[in-house]
């Protein structure tokens, strides 16, 4: 069976911590996942990115953020029959602007959120996916 080609474009996670040490955070629901979840800003690759491209591009339009400095954190196979992989990245030196949402991200919801209570999210699996909680855990080991 061939995976729709959108399931199988590797993506790009970004922990973007302020000089705070807080993290950016979005949330939305999501009704057919039962309810309202947290997650970083992230998304696909699209044609012609690097992983870096991508998680530059997703920070900016989904929560109006550009960092100066970036670190890559980690990258891990989305499943193991697929070759598109997850990039996980840290971002600091923030500037803050507007988000450029798509209509279906409408919804999203930014807020900035100590590094420990959104660990302590994670842990009480607040996050749909798996992507943010690993981000979060290894950029918490950078500070």
């Amino acid at each position: 069976m061939n995976a729709h080609p959108e399931e199988t474009r590797s993506a790009a996670v970004v922990v973007a911590r302020d000089e705070a040490g807080q993290v950016a955070l979005l949330s939305s629901r999501f009704p057919r996942h039962g309810g309202e979840f947290l997650f970083l800003p992230g998304g696909r690759m699209e044609p012609g990115e690097d992983p870096e491209m991508c998680a530059r591009r997703e920070l900016r339009e989904e929560a109006g953020v550009s960092a100066a400095s970036w670190r890559p954190l980690a990258a891990y196979a989305i499943t193991l029959g697929a070759t598109a992989r997850v990039h996980l990245y840290l971002a600091e030196g923030l500037t803050l602007g507007p988000p450029e949402l798509e209509p279906s991200e409408a919804g999203f919801a930014l807020a900035w959120w100590p590094m420990a209570e959104a660990i302590d999210a994670a842990a009480g699996g607040r996050f749909l996916l798996q992507g943010g909680p690993l981000a979060l855990l290894l950029a918490d080991r950078t500070s």
